[in-house]
């Protein structure tokens, strides 16, 4: 059996779907990324600044790259169910629901990279952690398109599908392009609470929720909170409204957790930063860390009108962050912050006065720190 036969059955025999795509990627899909990073549509993945010319031309940096066999995990998995006891709302996205999909997707590339190897092809596998444009890439096979939500659509599997990549020396034979077949659908864009896609299959990040939740390292200003609604880690709401959701289906290496699924609040308060880490260090949960999931949860709990006891908890935390996204949602929820005056945060306590109208002078202050960007804040032992 010729390599590339011998590098398909066994994705084929791990269950997983493939196809190959060309090196030789359309100039328009690198002139959208550019626009979106010169546009300021990225936020604060500075990373994204980074090797813009290694992405969309890998054989700059791999001169034997001939080819990119592209890897697809489908995760439209059913729900755990609701584990007992805790605080257990809000939602998170359905890819946290299971063990981190870069370290799970990601031992399958790594082993089809050895295979390759071992037959004296030359080849390099990435799951989302190197410059490449995977949904580009995953446009070239066939086998899909990218829709309006930016989201890699397929009838094979459906909008759930995690993309892994191992590029390699071998020349290939590719299919055509897969027609776009959105049509005049917009449910994706009506979907999104606050309007961060853009209908032409990008987005803006500063205002995706996922971005929020997951990316942003600071302060989420409670006018945007609204959009946040329940969604403590990631969105999926433009992807369950799609059409095409109807022909997902689940790759058999994924097991969802109810734990990760429907996750207690009370341990992103209670955990220390390396207890947090023990717990979740293999999990989405890890990419925004103790302090910044305790964050999103105080938003879930504002936008419930839960949790309370949590909020109080909260406005005593070691991280500012957290103390700082506990005022406003105790201001919101009209209880008492006069504590807060107390803080040793001398940024907090100035928007506490502002709150509680005792220092009208301080709002140019409050209003300045508010429209700037957090101060990146680390989450180290709490």
């Amino acid at each position: 059996m010729e390599p590339r036969a011998l590098l398909e059955e066994a994705l084929r025999e791990r269950g997983l779907f493939h196809a190959w795509a060309p090196l030789a990627l359309p100039e328009e899909a690198e002139g959208r990324f550019r626009r979106f990073l010169t546009e300021g549509r990225h936020g604060g993945m500075a990373y994204l600044e980074r090797g813009v010319e290694a992405r969309f031309h890998p054989e700059h940096r791999f001169p034997w790259a001939r080819s990119a066999l592209v890897v697809f995990a489908p995760y439209a998995y059913p729900d755990p169910g609701v584990p007992k006891g805790g605080v257990r709302v809000g939602r998170v996205a359905r890819y946290a629901w299971v063990r981190d999909y870069h370290l799970v997707l990601g031992e399958e590339v790594k082993a089809l990279e050895a295979l390759a190897r071992s037959m004296g092809i030359e080849a390099k596998g990435y799951v989302d952690h190197g410059p490449l444009p995977e949904r580009t890439l995953a446009a070239l096979t066939g086998v899909g398109w990218i829709g309006k939500s930016g989201m890699f659509l397929s009838p094979t599997f459906g909008v759930h599908a995690l993309i892994g990549v191992l590029l390699t020396s071998l020349e290939v034979e590719v299919s055509p392009p897969h027609p776009n077949r959105c049509g005049r659908c917009t449910r994706c864009l009506a979907s999104c609470p606050t309007g961060a896609l853009l209908g032409d299959g990008t987005l803006d990040a500063r205002v995706c929720v996922s971005y929020l939740t997951v990316e942003h390292k600071g302060f989420i200003p409670p006018e945007v909170w609204p959009g946040i609604g329940e969604w403590l880690l990631g969105c999926d709401l433009c992807q369950e409204v799609c059409p095409w959701e109807r022909f997902g289906r689940v790759w058999r290496g994924f097991r969802p957790e109810p734990e990760l699924a429907h996750p207690d609040l009370t341990e992103f308060f209670r955990l220390s930063g390396r207890a947090f880490q023990r717990r979740y260090g293999d999990t989405a949960f890890a990419r925004p860390g103790r302090a910044r999931m305790a964050r999103n949860a105080l938003i879930v709990l504002s936008s419930l009108g839960l949790g309370k006891e949590l909020m109080a908890v909260a406005a005593k935390d070691p991280h500012p962050l957290v103390r700082r996204t506990a005022l406003h949602a105790l201001y919101r929820a009209g209880l008492g912050i006069e504590e807060f005056l107390r803080d040793p945060d001398e940024g907090i306590r100035a928007e506490a006065s502002v709150l509680l109208g005792e220092v009208p002078r301080a709002v140019d202050l409050f209003q300045n720190r508010r429209e700037s960007p957090s101060p990146e804040v680390k989450d180290e032992g709490t």
